[in-house]
C-alpha cells in the first residue's frame, strides 16, 4: 500500500472478499486518517482510499480548491446548506474518483461497489454519480453531507432510483446543519433511493453508526439491476 501525496491507499480484504469499497475523505484529511479505523473493521472487501488532488497546509488534501476566508465567514454565520454552491475543480476531482474506481474494479472484478464519503468527499460522491460520465455503484454511504450544485444535479436524479443509501448526520453539525441533511434526505427519497436515515447526537464527524452501516453494506450488499 502507498500513501504518497495524491496517491491511493489500498487495503486488502480480510477473508474472502464480498465487496469493493471506495471511500472519499473530507476536507483537510488524508487517506491515512481513515485507514486505521477501516483496518479495525476487518472488512471482507477491497478498499480504495484515493487522495484529493488539491494540496492543503500540513500535508492535508482537498477535492477542490477552498477559499478559507470565505469558508470561515460561512461557518461564522452558522450551519449552512451548499445546494446553490458550484465550486470549480470538481471535474478534476471526479476524474480522480473514476480512476480509483477503475483500478478497484480490476482488483475486485465482479464484486458490488460501495461508494462512501465524508463531508466534501460525500458531496463529491454524489457529484460523481450525477454528473457525466456517471459512476455506477451498488450502494452509497453519505456521512455529514449537503446538497451541492443542485441545479446541475436535478436533471439526473433519476439515476438514484433503487440505490441503497446510508445517510448519517449529526444534530449538532456546525458545518452543514441538520436542516441541510433533511433536505438531502428528502431529495434522495423523492428520486427513488432506498434511504437509511441515521441522525445522531453529535457534530461534523464520522460516528460509530457510520462504520456499522458500512460494514452492513459490505456484508449484505444490495445489487441493483443495471
Amino acid at each position: 500500500m502507498t500513501d504518497d501525496a495524491g496517491a491511493t491507499l489500498w487495503l486488502e480484504p480480510h477473508g474472502e472478499p464480498r465487496a469493493a469499497v471506495l471511500l472519499l475523505h473530507g476536507l483537510d484529511m488524508t487517506p491515512a486518517t481513515l485507514a486505521p479505523l477501516l483496518r479495525s473493521l476487518r472488512l471482507p472487501a477491497w478498499i480504495a482510499l484515493p487522495a484529493g488532488p488539491v494540496a492543503r497546509p500540513g500535508g492535508h488534501r482537498a477535492w477542490w480548491p477552498v477559499d478559507d476566508m470565505a469558508r470561515g465567514a460561512r461557518l461564522a454565520r452558522g450551519p449552512s446548506d451548499l445546494h446553490d454552491s458550484h465550486p470549480p475543480g470538481r471535474e478534476a476531482a471526479r476524474s480522480r474518483v473514476h480512476e480509483a474506481a477503475r483500478d478497484l474494479r480490476v482488483r475486485a472484478a465482479g464484486l458490488p461497489l460501495v461508494l462512501a464519503g465524508f463531508s466534501q468527499g460525500a458531496m463529491l460522491a454524489l457529484d460523481s454519480l450525477l454528473q457525466s460520465p456517471p459512476l455506477a455503484v451498488d450502494a452509497l454511504a453519505l456521512w455529514s453531507a449537503s446538497r451541492l450544485a443542485f441545479t446541475e444535479w436535478m436533471p439526473t436524479l433519476h439515476r438514484l432510483d433503487g440505490l441503497p443509501v446510508q445517510l448519517v448526520h449529526g444534530h449538532g453539525d456546525a458545518n452543514f446543519g441538520i436542516v441541510a441533511a433533511i433536505a438531502l434526505r428528502d431529495t434522495l427519497v423523492a428520486a427513488g433511493a432506498r434511504v437509511r436515515w441515521s441522525p445522531f447526537d453529535g457534530g461534523h464527524e464520522i460516528p460509530l453508526a457510520a462504520w456499522i452501516g458500512l460494514r452492513r453494506m459490505v456484508r449484505a450488499p444490495y445489487r441493483r439491476a443495471r
